[in-house]
């Protein structure tokens, strides 16, 4: 049965708002219960609420001693008419004995500790309530945001380690410094920064080997339809130095110029402030002549990876991503790479002479050896042999390409996968290898304006797999002038030449006889030694690391044996080619 909720007599006050005096009241006949509150307010009070339903006292409110209005004025004296804990006349039901069997029951978490300075200034601020699926995507999301906190700051830790192990790292000389030997001098890096030299339009002298065209195709390669790498075993590599070249001995007799060299000892020369493992030249001055020469089996002959980067590479010789094994590695997928992205229809663009280094009837790769000469002084010129890989019908006139490779070989040493980001974001992997590999490229567009290039194709390959450097996969080419190359990866040409003369200087007032010049494998400077005149000749024993750490390219199976002695057929070449 339903309850009938009875209204008791209200009295009426004729002299006033609310009720009347206690002495009026008494006379009337009320049935109202006793002790109900009343809050007073004039007219100009803003009516706030006449009941407070969502007050709660905390868990101790089982005992009415130790609620807010008991306390001697402790508690909120603007909630005390809202207060009816003890009206026992009205709610009778409301009395001590019957409130210490009652035991509110709260369903909300408890509150969570308010650490930091986003809660240290926002203490007082009300918070409305959150749900429970909201508290815990808030949760969620703090842990992740100090979840990236703490990477950032173990990658920051990191890489001040790697750099401070890289800075300490001892890398060996590449050659090995003897006891005879007399240093004549040393210069530091910082001089070259400051040296500047103008040379006016070179001419070209002679031009000898034969172009295949350059297959547009190659162009709209991307990770997601990539190509496989080849291998041309039977395509014949030189890297014949200065000396052993015919051409440039004929052109020394016949007194074309005083300094004579190749593109790839002048880019050396010009991109040697941004060295850092050790490298060597051999000059020989011969009457007024200079001559700028590598070592059989130089370090100039392999192309350096991660040379400038803050990540170290692992010292083992037979690692697979050691400095040596990665160097070789480059130099192998630079020389496949220069023959794939060509069109090798049997169309070839011939030149003056034939290659000078080949033997009739070997099928030798695609080269074009431009010898230049530059005019230094009024009395002194300087002839170098410059190389182009392909060429290209532009407008119905012949544009002359180089052709090189950048090398993946563990997205983790870079940081950057490039089957990820070189589609969406090339200019990001681009500038992470102009960081680790700010030499390499440098002297790959050197070489490109050495030989006046209309353009340099830089092809980027990876390993099918990490863990595999046999296998490789073309993911992109991209094209760039060789000058707007160097003005991007700010290189000055006026500054590169600035350095060739003053190393020229300094050799042309030195007497007759055989020099080495040497980076020093620690320090940013360069030494000038005197070596007898039998250094570095076939009975002269010298060798840039013991034998037992000359590590040569590992083979797979006889097939990838015989495509990775591809490389030091250079070498058997090079003594061909001196025969």
């Amino acid at each position: 049965m339903v309850g009938v909720f009875e209204v008791g007599a209200v009295p009426f006050n004729p002299d006033g708002w609310g009720p009347p005096d206690s002495a009026a009241a008494a006379s009337i006949t009320t049935t109202l219960p006793l002790h109900v509150p009343f809050a007073p307010f004039s007219r100009s009070d803003k009516l706030g609420r006449i009941a407070d339903f969502t007050r709660s006292f905390p868990s101790s409110n089982a005992n009415p001693s130790n609620r807010p209005s008991s306390r001697h004025g402790a508690g909120n004296p603007a909630d005390s008419p809202f207060d009816f804990s003890l009206d026992v006349d009205a709610f009778p039901l409301a009395n001590p004995e019957d409130d210490s069997s009652f035991r509110l029951v709260d369903a909300k978490p408890p509150p969570r500790p308010k650490f930091g300075p986003k809660w240290r200034f926002n203490q007082n601020r009300p918070q409305l309530p959150q749900r429970r699926d909201e508290e815990v995507e808030a949760r969620k999301r703090e842990a992740e945001k100090e979840r990236a906190r703490r990477d950032r700051l173990y990658n920051l830790n990191r890489s001040n380690q790697n750099q401070q192990r890289r800075e300490a790292a001892i890398f060996k000389s590449s050659v090995d410094i003897q006891p005879e030997w007399n240093m004549l001098d040393q210069i530091p890096f910082l001089t070259f920064s400051k040296l500047s030299f103008s040379v006016p339009e070179p001419e070209d002298l002679l031009i000898c080997g034969a172009l295949e065209y350059y297959d547009r195709s190659f162009d709209r390669i991307t990770p997601k339809n990539e190509r496989r790498l080849e291998r041309f075993k039977n395509r014949n590599f030189f890297k014949v130095t200065t000396t052993d070249d015919p051409v440039i001995r004929r052109l020394a007799n016949e007194d074309k110029a005083t300094v004579f060299a190749t593109d790839t000892i002048l880019s050396t020369l010009m991109c040697a402030p941004r060295s850092v493992y050790s490298w060597d030249i051999v000059i020989q001055r011969v009457g007024n002549k200079l001559f700028f020469d590598k070592r059989d089996g130089s370090q100039l002959d392999l192309l350096s990876v991660h040379e400038t980067s803050q990540e170290p590479l692992p010292e083992a010789k037979d690692d697979i991503n050691s400095a040596y094994s990665l160097s070789v590695e480059a130099a192998y997928i630079n020389q496949n790479f220069s023959q794939q992205v060509l069109v090798r229809d049997g169309n070839k663009v011939s030149f003056d002479e034939s290659n000078p280094f080949a033997n009739e009837g070997d099928e030798v790769a695609s080269v074009a050896y431009r010898y230049r000469r530059w005019k230094l002084d009024n009395d002194m010129h300087l002839v170098a042999r410059c190389e182009v890989q392909s060429v290209v019908d532009v407008n119905n006139q012949k544009s002359f390409l180089t052709l090189n490779a950048l090398n993946e070989f563990d997205p983790k040493y870079s940081g950057v996968d490039w089957r990820q980001k070189l589609e969406t974001q090339r200019g990001a992997v681009l500038a992470t290898e102009l960081k680790n590999n700010a030499n390499k490229l440098a002297k790959w567009t050197a070489q490109a304006i050495l030989a006046n290039a209309d353009l340099m194709k830089l092809g980027y390959v990876s390993r099918v797999h990490p863990r595999d450097h046999f296998n490789h996969v073309i993911l992109g080419v991209v094209g760039y002038k060789p000058r707007d190359f160097a003005a991007q990866i700010n290189l000055n040409t006026a500054n590169m030449w600035g350095i060739v003369k003053s190393i020229v200087d300094l050799c042309m007032k030195l007497n007759e006889g055989k020099y080495v010049l040497v980076k020093d494998p620690s320090k940013p400077q360069v030494r000038i030694y005197e070596v007898p005149a039998d250094a570095f000749e076939n009975d002269y024993v010298e060798e840039p690391l013991p034998e037992e750490e000359q590590v040569q390219p590992p083979t797979e199976d006889p097939e990838d044996g015989e495509a990775n002695g591809n490389t030091n057929d250079v070498e058997d070449k090079e003594i061909e080619a001196q025969n």
